[in-house]
């Protein structure tokens, strides 16, 4: 006789980055093994690619690319399977910030947990009067390539990798013409922000500082001073501890 079939429910979520609603279930324990030996490395590089297996098994909306959708949503998504799969409440241990050693262990309930938009982000930067550049986010794979290359890459170089990889398109507004970035090389797109004077390289820097963020504020209170101090936790990474 056949063993019966567990039947797994499914939620539906608004992706941050475009409202789109998705579809998908928690995950399973053959999932869940992948996450604990990926998290008993204590390497972020395992983590992160470990987040990105699940969430590719979890997620049910058909078309759904996880490669290209932005860290930020890589993250709330990963968040909800999660609080489906083992409960919502995550705990952490936190510094306290007054004298930056002793810990506190800290519950967050996962629904608590928003992706924050800045209100001055903006896709578009005006670079002069002539020209402006429409940018896009750094997808899981970009992020992961930047902020765990081993290939012995400068961080400046990494820096204007993940830049050059985020531009969507530049725009010639006197000759009404659009370029964009997938017509052109990385190296004519590197030689491009080499042109820019501090100024215009700043609103760049901007963009990636402003950009929306998996974060949520708590106030711990440190058992040897007594001292209350507000901690913000941001990324996906923070909230594994």
């Amino acid at each position: 006789m056949p063993l019966p079939k567990i039947v797994t429910p499914t939620y539906e979520l608004e992706l941050p980055s475009t409202g789109q609603t998705i579809k998908y279930r928690p995950f399973l324990v053959k999932e869940e093994k992948v996450l604990v030996m990926a998290m008993e490395t204590e390497n972020t590089k395992e983590i992160t690619n470990a987040v990105k297996t699940v969430i590719k098994n979890c997620v049910e909306t058909r078309g759904v690319k996880v490669e290209t959708l932005p860290t930020f949503d890589i993250e709330y998504i990963f968040l909800n399977i999660r609080s489906k799969s083992v409960g919502e409440e995550i705990d952490v241990n936190i510094i306290c910030p007054d004298d930056g050693e002793t810990e506190v262990p800290v519950s967050i309930d996962v629904n608590d947990i928003k992706v924050i938009k800045d209100d001055k982000h903006n896709n578009s930067i005006r670079l002069d009067d002539k020209v402006m550049m429409e940018m896009k986010y750094p997808s899981l794979d970009q992020f992961i390539k930047n902020n765990f290359d081993i290939s012995g890459n400068s961080n400046i170089d990494q820096s204007f990798d993940l830049i050059a990889s985020c531009i969507d398109k530049v725009v010639d507004i006197e000759k009404e013409e659009v370029t964009s970035s997938s017509d052109v090389t990385k190296k004519e797109l590197i030689e491009f922000l080499d042109q820019m004077n501090s100024n215009q390289f700043r609103q760049i820097e901007e963009f990636f500082e402003t950009m929306p963020k998996l974060s949520h504020k708590i106030k711990v209170t440190n058992p040897k001073t007594g001292v209350e101090s507000e901690v913000v936790l941001e990324g996906l990474v923070s909230f594994f501890g």
